[in-house]
């Protein structure tokens, strides 16, 4: 029962959380989040290896309050425009986490074409104001 009592706890703080003035972190003027490979319009087989990129700021692991900071999150065939950017990110399969602060990220994706975005998130996986987004870029698995 201890351990169902503290998962809530963390999930719950962890849910829906912007600073506690209700604003999103900032982000630091020119903060840059990009795919370093592969690069846009490649076609790969799997597994397929995707390499960040972050000129501005620096990465630290989900839970680490620390100032211009944050973690990765890559965005597969979502449309950011469908985003609550005021809130913590979903952890799905088109929303993948990286809170450990990992800076690439070795997956299986489907056959076919994809699009592949990375989204900066804070502590609690709120993305910064401005969001630290990177551009898309499509590659081909196949």
């Amino acid at each position: 029962m201890t351990y169902f009592f503290k998962t809530l706890a963390a999930s719950l703080l962890l849910a829906g959380s912007v600073a506690a003035d209700g604003h999103r972190n900032s982000a630091p003027e020119g903060a840059k989040v990009y795919i370093i490979s592969p690069a846009d319009g490649a076609t790969v087989s799997n597994p397929v290896t995707v390499v960040f990129g972050l000129a501005g700021m620096g990465v630290a692991p989900a839970g680490t309050e620390a100032e211009n900071t944050g973690h990765h999150h890559l965005l597969i065939n979502t449309d950011p425009g469908t985003l609550d950017l005021d809130t913590s990110l979903p952890a799905t399969d088109e929303i993948v986490h990286f809170g450990g602060g990992q800076t690439q990220v070795t997956k299986e994706l489907p056959t076919g074409t994809h699009e592949l975005r990375l989204l900066l998130g804070d502590l609690n996986h709120v993305p910064h104001d401005p969001p630290v987004m990177s551009e898309t870029i499509t590659i081909t698995v196949e």
